[in-house]
């Protein structure tokens, strides 16, 4: 049986891409003159701050000094929080809150396995922290995914095996790092941006108690 899930922040809970999207962009453009699309941004999925920064300077001439990565990764976070300081409860995506709701109703314990080091603060805003026992972000590990560290942080704290817990992920380094983890991953998208996910839904309205069982115990 289900004993407990992990949820990836952005694209799963809520979609805070298009306001990291915007912030990189200018970051590039502005600071690095190097062009930045979407395919870039779908690039930096599941990637720390730092990652997500060398992967801009990837593409560019720029050397940058560690001090100076500091300097542009501030900027960018100080633009992306300015975006972000709007969220709502209504921002959350479909399925979301009523999937935390049943969870807490069933006594099954969830939490967040985020790289994000803004985690606490969006989950304040989104109103769900009461459905989290615990939060696992940028701040509580260092490993980025698709290393495991993240979910199996999340599963000790809530004192659960992976074999028995489901992940949500949207990123293809996220259903890496639950699968390398040894953790059921249901993958938030479509199918073929989200290789050797054991399920793929395009959100989680699609999801229940239920069927998250049917599917375990048929794993």
């Amino acid at each position: 049986m289900l004993a407990g899930c992990l949820f990836d922040l952005d694209g799963v809970l809520v979609d805070t891409a298009r306001h990291h999207f915007v912030a990189w962009k200018r970051l590039a453009e502005e600071q690095l003159n190097v062009s930045f699309t979407h395919e870039d941004n779908e690039a930096l999925k599941g990637l720390s701050r730092v990652e997500s920064l060398d992967y801009i300077l990837s593409k560019s001439t720029t050397v940058a000094s560690a001090e100076q990565k500091l300097e542009w990764m501030a900027l960018k976070n100080q633009w992306y929080l300015n975006a972000v300081q709007s969220i709502t409860p209504d921002d959350l995506l479909p399925g979301a809150q009523a999937l935390l709701r049943s969870l807490q109703d069933a006594n099954i314990p969830a939490a967040l396995g985020s790289a994000s080091k803004n985690a606490p603060m969006i989950i304040d805003q989104l109103g769900i922290g009461k459905f989290l026992t615990a939060i696992v972000d940028g701040n509580v590990v260092t490993l980025s995914k698709p290393h495991p560290a993240v979910f199996l942080k999340g599963a000790e704290l809530l004192g659960i095996e992976p074999p028995r817990t489901v992940v949500f992920e949207d990123a293809q380094s996220g259903v890496q790092a639950a699968k390398e983890g040894g953790f059921y991953c249901v993958g938030i998208g479509r199918k073929e941006d989200l290789t050797g996910a054991d399920q793929v839904v395009p959100d989680l309205s699609f999801i229940t108690i239920e069927k998250l069982n049917n599917w375990l115990n048929n794993n």
